[in-house]
């Protein structure tokens, strides 16, 4: 199956691929170029969108695959501990199949934001940090530990990929904030 990279864009709340758990991505000789082309796509729709990660099922696949960009901080706090695994990155992540295989440290709330859900802000809590397994863009696998907003983006990903969105995830106050935007999302895709 070809698909038109160009005619991917990024769906919206309560689009049915955003509820359904994605299927693993078949690698093969034949599927590499079309995956590859997916993920430079989605790099491309992330940026365009200001956001630090996107999932395959926010743009209608359902592929268990994701990119992520958390820049680091320009102006960090000299008097602040340096994290103590990577917070950040320089350039933008490709993970294929995607694995988290251990939560560490403290549950921590932080306001999360989706690019699925325009206008929707809820606290959510996440453990500080993980580690995940993946595939990269070469066929690598490989596993890293992430903390603070990079640990975060890929719990967020992740639960992209099995369905499930900040709206299930967020505190109950934040759902009761943005009850109205979300019945509002779910009246205009009726129409």
């Amino acid at each position: 199956m070809t698909i038109n990279t160009e005619k991917l864009r990024i769906e919206l709340y309560p689009t049915q691929t955003l509820k359904t758990k994605a299927k693993p991505v078949e690698l093969n000789d034949e599927s590499w170029n079309q995956v590859r082309a997916v993920a430079h796509r989605m790099i491309d729709l992330m940026n365009g969108a200001q956001g630090i990660g996107l999932a395959a099922p926010q743009i209608g696949l359902s592929w268990r695959l994701f990119v992520a960009h958390v820049p680091p901080d320009p102006d960090p706090d000299p008097q602040s501990p340096p994290p103590p695994f990577p917070d950040s990155c320089d350039s933008p992540q490709v993970f294929i199949n995607p694995t988290i295989t251990n939560f560490a440290g403290e549950l921590e709330p932080y306001e999360e934001g989706c690019l699925s859900l325009p206008g929707i802000t809820g606290e959510v809590n996440r453990p500080s940090i993980v580690t995940m397994t993946a595939t990269d863009l070469e066929g690598n696998e490989i596993s890293l530990t992430a903390s603070g907003l990079l640990a975060r983006c890929w719990q967020h990903e992740i639960d992209h990929l099995d369905g499930i969105l900040i709206l299930d995830k967020m505190t109950q106050m934040s759902r009761l904030k943005n009850r109205i935007r979300i019945k509002q999302m779910e009246k205009a895709a009726k129409r």
